[in-house]
């Protein structure tokens, strides 16, 4: 004799359960989204004197951002947010590109340490900076410096995107205080 086995249908309750927790993942993860220049641009600069020379910049030790990685800082990003914060701050006559400024600004990002959960997201970040003169590629200011930004659930629910906002900061503060040092160089 052949027993018959039926199948239930699934409750509401299970449902309804299932439907929250993927709509839960989509919002707390999520692919990652690219950090963006103007996300690292300070609002406001600290500058004790401007300098009447031009300026080249090069960027080096940044990452691309994966679709399910972190968030990451890539060297054209951070190097264009550098660019757009130098002129606007009008610390120098102005950004050259490539080589020809009569001083080269060279950042390498060596370090970034991000949370991989939690509400609050600090990310620290540390970068090498390096003024040196063009001409004879003597070293004017060396600074290793070290930034930190924390975004909270009030800057944006989703995960992602906090870790995004708090990255940024991390950038925008290390521009911030890299700019406000070598405004205050007798250059």
């Amino acid at each position: 004799m052949k027993r018959q086995t039926r199948m239930r249908k699934p409750s509401i309750y299970y449902l309804s359960t299932l439907l929250a927790l993927c709509g839960c993942v989509v919002l707390l993860g999520g692919c990652a989204k690219a950090t963006t220049s103007t996300g690292m641009v300070p609002t406001s600069f600290e500058v004790a004197r401007t300098h009447p020379q031009t300026v080249s910049v090069d960027v080096t030790g940044g990452q691309e951002t994966g679709s399910m990685g972190k968030p990451q800082i890539s060297n054209a990003t951070f190097q264009q947010a550098l660019v757009e914060s130098i002129t606007k701050s009008q610390m120098f006559s102005r950004v050259v590109e490539g080589a020809g400024g009569d001083y080269l600004l060279s950042v390498v990002l060596f370090s970034m340490d991000q949370p991989t959960m939690g509400f609050d997201f600090t990310v620290k970040m540390e970068a090498g900076w390096t003024l040196k003169r063009a001409n004879t590629s003597a070293t004017v200011w060396q600074e290793a410096i070290r930034s930190v930004y924390t975004a909270t659930t009030d800057d944006a629910f989703a995960a992602i995107t906090r870790l995004r906002l708090a990255t940024e900061g991390a950038a925008r503060n290390n521009i911030a205080e890299g700019l406000s040092k070598i405004s205050k160089l007798n250059l």
